[in-house]
């Protein structure tokens, strides 16, 4: 099977305008993402979409492909699948421009799940290292059934351990002991499941907790979950982009 990955990347974040631009260790943030997941295995192709001539100028300048797309889009799912009418491919990856530290391996993971005739759309979850991560509702942790798909993703503890967690006033949990699982936000789709759940309607779900993939699970996609050892860390303000640097500055 073919596949794309397409990377939305729009200039007008409400905490920290023009991110994509940021510089992080001599280069553009949206570089960093674009370079690292040329190096998966699995793709054809590396796109950009943004709504944004100067990012796109950015992007041709360092040799890379971009597409303009739409200042409308409610959302970057919508910006990919705007590239995504255009292509051919069997797949589209999803990778999010403000993930600099993006792992290849993890871009070959969510395609290889779709390699499972019955998976729509594909994704990797984490298992939760820091008890504070269980109750953070910034943090989505996700539930799947023996054979990977998922059957529900909340921003709350979830599976809620009764027995053991007691109330959440009096919350205590040693992680370690206990299988949560967070959702890591690189999705792989079907060219045509992308399709059909960008030209749905916001789920009732998807209004409540604010995400947009119990959309998929209302309508009958089916997601299927990968586990792994990987993680990817978020840009979303100027003090994310800070410890991104010195975690950079420290590995290398």
């Amino acid at each position: 099977m073919s596949a794309v990955i397409v990377i939305p990347a729009r200039y007008d974040s409400t905490r920290f305008p023009g991110k994509p631009l940021a510089p992080l260790r001599g280069m553009p943030v949206i570089r960093h993402v674009y370079e690292n997941s040329k190096l998966a295995a699995s793709a054809d192709d590396v796109i950009v979409a943004t709504d944004s001539e100067t990012i796109f100028e950015t992007v041709l300048a360092f040799g890379g492909k971009a597409s303009m797309t739409s200042k409308e889009h409610a959302s970057g799912t919508d910006r990919v699948a705007e590239v995504a009418r255009t292509l051919s491919c069997d797949i589209i990856v999803n990778v999010q421009g403000d993930e600099p530290l993006i792992r290849p391996e993890m871009i070959d993971d969510a395609v290889n799940l779709l390699s499972d005739e019955g998976a729509d759309i594909g994704t990797l979850a984490k298992k939760v290292g820091r008890a504070e991560e269980i109750l953070d509702p910034n943090v989505v942790k996700v539930v799947f059934d023996h054979e990977g798909f998922a059957l529900y993703f909340s921003r709350a503890p979830i599976p809620y351990h009764r027995d053991d967690w007691g109330s959440l006033d009096e919350f205590k949990v040693q992680s370690s002991k206990f299988k949560v699982f967070k959702h890591v936000g690189i999705y792989s789709y079907r060219r045509e499941a992308l399709l059909r759940l960008t030209g749905m309607k916001p789920s009732g779900l998807e209004g409540i907790e604010r995400l947009e993939q119990l959309r998929a699970l209302e309508n009958g996609l089916r997601i299927k979950v990968a586990e792994t050892s990987l993680e990817t860390v978020g840009i979303d303000t100027p003090q994310d982009l800070e410890r991104v640097e010195k975690w950079l500055s420290i590995s290398s």
